[in-house]
C-alpha cells in the first residue's frame, strides 16, 4: 500500500483476534463491485467508502483503539477477504486475526478539522486490494493530549454508505462502552439466503421487472449521437449549490415526497430538454436493507434497481415529481438480485432499452468530515455562489453515458458526475447540473 504521507504519520496496527471464520459464496453486492472494481487499477479507489467523526473532547488512544477492534469483531465483512473461483463467481473469506492498518497525524488544536481533511483526501485516493487486504483502514488525528477526530476508510467491497453510517453509530457507541447484545445479519448468512428458495425467487421477481422495462424503454437515450465510439477521457464536473441544499428539502415538504425523489425528477426532466427524449431510463442505487438484521449492518447491500419514467419533458414538474416517487418505489423493490444472472438475461435481449445512465443519492450516507448544512439565505442570494468546477478527467466506463452522484459538501449540496462527452460534450453537462438546480429552487418557491 503506497500513501502519499506527511513527515510525522505514525503507522501502527490494531491488532484483532476473535470471532468466527468461515468462507461461502459472496453475496450479490460484494460480487457486483468486485466485478466494477477489480480491473480499473487506481481508479478503483473512486469506490472507496469513507466517513469519520471529530470527537468533542480529547481521547486516550488506547480506547479509540479498543473501539476499532469491537467493531472489527463485530461486523465480519470488515475482517473479510474475497477471492476467485474456479467457476468465475466470488467467494468471501471470514478471518479470526489480523491488524487493521492505523494512521495517526499529530495536529494543533485550532488545525484539527483541516489535518483531517486533508487525511481523509490522502487515504481516499488509494485503492484496496480485496484479495490480499483488510477492507478497512483508519485515520486519527491527535491533539490536545488525545484523538480528537477519527476518519474510516472501507472498500466498497465490505460496505456502502448505509453502511458506514451504522459503523459511525456503532464507534460512536462503543467509545461510551459495551453495546448490547443483537441480531445482525452477517454476510455470510446473507448469502445463504441469496440461494435458497425464497432468495432465488425474489431475484427471478427483479428480473422479470428489469426486463419488461428494458423491453419498453427507448433504445437510446442520445439518439442524435448515437453510435459514437467513447470518448478518451470522462471529464468530471462538480456544481457545488448552497441554493440547491437550501431548496431540496423544502421543495419535497412542499411536494409530499423524499428529496430523492426530487433530485431524480430534476434529473429527467434536464435530460429530456437536453436531449429530446421523453423517457427517463437510469439504474439509480438503492439501498436493500429489509431482512431481519440487515438494517444495523457494516454491509455492501446497495444495488442498482431501474428507473423507468415516460412523458419526462416539459409539463408540469410537481406531477412529474410525484410520478417519479411511484416510479421510483417500483425501482426499489426490484433492485436486489443476483447481477451475474441479471447481466447474462440482458445481454441475451436483442434491442434492450439504453441504461447506460446512473444516479445516486449520496446525501446523509458519507458524514465524512462533520460537514455544516448550507446557511439560511434567500434562494436568490444563494444561488449567486454556485461554482462549477473540473476536478480531474476520468478513464473510459463501459456501459456508462453519464453517472450522477448527489452528494453533501460543506455548506452546500454539489451535484457531482461523470459523463462520455462524446455524448455529453461539456457544455451539456453544464447545462444538465445547472437545469438540476434551477427546477429544485423553483419548485421550493
Amino acid at each position: 500500500m503506497v500513501v502519499a504521507q506527511a513527515p510525522t504519520d505514525r503507522w501502527s496496527e490494531v491488532a484483532f483476534s476473535g470471532g468466527r471464520s468461515g468462507s461461502g459464496p459472496a453475496t450479490w453486492g460484494q460480487q457486483a463491485i468486485w466485478d466494477v472494481v477489480r480491473n480499473l487499477g487506481t481508479d478503483a479507489a473512486r469506490y472507496n467508502v469513507s466517513g469519520g467523526m471529530p470527537l468533542p473532547a480529547p481521547v486516550p488512544v488506547d480506547r479509540v483503539e479498543a473501539a476499532v477492534r469491537d467493531l472489527v469483531l463485530l461486523h465480519e465483512s470488515l475482517r473479510t477477504r474475497l477471492r476467485t473461483g474456479d467457476d468465475g463467481r466470488v467467494e468471501q473469506v471470514v478471518h479470526t486475526a489480523g491488524g487493521i492498518p492505523v494512521v495517526t497525524r499529530p495536529a494543533e488544536p485550532d488545525t484539527v478539522t483541516a489535518a483531517a481533511y486533508a487525511l481523509r483526501d490522502e487515504l481516499l485516493a488509494v485503492p484496496f486490494d480485496a484479495e490480499r487486504q483488510w477492507p478497512l483502514r483508519v485515520g486519527i488525528v491527535h491533539a490536545g493530549g488525545g484523538v480528537r477526530y477519527v476518519v474510516f476508510f472501507l472498500s466498497h467491497t465490505a460496505s456502502d454508505g448505509w453502511g458506514l453510517r451504522n459503523l459511525l453509530a456503532d464507534f460512536a457507541a462503543l467509545l461510551r462502552g459495551p453495546l448490547p447484545a443483537r441480531d445482525l445479519l452477517q454476510p455470510l448468512e446473507e448469502a445463504a439466503f441469496q440461494t435458497s428458495e425464497r432468495g432465488r425467487r425474489r431475484d427471478a421477481a427483479a428480473r422479470r421487472s428489469w426486463l419488461d422495462k428494458l423491453g419498453r424503454g427507448p433504445a437510446s437515450l442520445f439518439p442524435a449521437r448515437a453510435g459514437r465510439p467513447p470518448a478518451a477521457t470522462f471529464p468530471n464536473a462538480v456544481l457545488n449549490s448552497p441554493a440547491l441544499g437550501l431548496a431540496l428539502d423544502r421543495a419535497a415538504a412542499t411536494l409530499s415526497v423524499s428529496p430523492a425523489a426530487v433530485v431524480l425528477a430534476a434529473a429527467a426532466a434536464s435530460a429530456a430538454r437536453l436531449t429530446g427524449v421523453g423517457e427517463a431510463v437510469f439504474q439509480v442505487v438503492v439501498n436493500n436493507r429489509f431482512l431481519p438484521g440487515m438494517a444495523g449492518g457494516v454491509t455492501t447491500i446497495a444495488q442498482e434497481g431501474l428507473f423507468h419514467l415516460t412523458q419526462t419533458g416539459g409539463g408540469d414538474f410537481p406531477d412529474l415529481v410525484r410520478r417519479t416517487f411511484g416510479a421510483a418505489l417500483s425501482a426499489q423493490r426490484h433492485a436486489y438480485y443476483d447481477k451475474l444472472a441479471l447481466d447474462r438475461a440482458v445481454a441475451a435481449l436483442e434491442h434492450p432499452a439504453d441504461h447506460s445512465c446512473f444516479v445516486n443519492d449520496q446525501r446523509g450516507l458519507m458524514p465524512a468530515l462533520n460537514f455544516a448544512a448550507p446557511a439560511p439565505a434567500p434562494l436568490r442570494e444563494a444561488l449567486a455562489r454556485t461554482r462549477l468546477t473540473w476536478p480531474v478527467e476520468h478513464e473510459p466506463r463501459r456501459g456508462v453515458s453519464f453517472a450522477l452522484d448527489a452528494q453533501d459538501a460543506p455548506g452546500a449540496l454539489e451535484l457531482a458526475m461523470t459523463a462520455d462527452s462524446a455524448l455529453m460534450p461539456r457544455a451539456d453537462m453544464e447545462t444538465f447540473l445547472y437545469t438540476i438546480e434551477d427546477l429544485v429552487v423553483r419548485a421550493a418557491g
